[in-house]
């Protein structure tokens, strides 16, 4: 595991108890979409593929996984980003 998959890992460890505390407290769907993220992030480092963009398979960039650690698209795939 690379050092920011490790710590990546941790990070959403962190999160993901966070969010279950917070879960019965306030059970929004923004919770449990978050919930959802975090665990799929956490696949993908068991897996071997955090770290990799799910739409063309390229690196996302490191400062971007330290800042959205569940991210799943590299910028250019984002559906936030602007298409031009």
């Amino acid at each position: 595991m690379t050092p920011l998959a490790s710590d990546a890992q941790r990070r959403l460890e962190e999160r993901r108890a966070a969010i279950e505390r917070a879960l019965p407290e306030a059970p929004t769907s923004t919770a449990w979409r978050e919930l959802a993220e975090t665990e799929a992030a956490l696949d993908r480092i068991e897996h071997g593929t955090y770290g990799r963009c799910e739409s063309c398979d390229g690196a996302i960039g490191r400062q971007r996984l330290l800042a959205l650690p569940a991210i799943r698209h590299c910028i250019a795939c984002s559906p936030f980003a602007s298409r031009g």
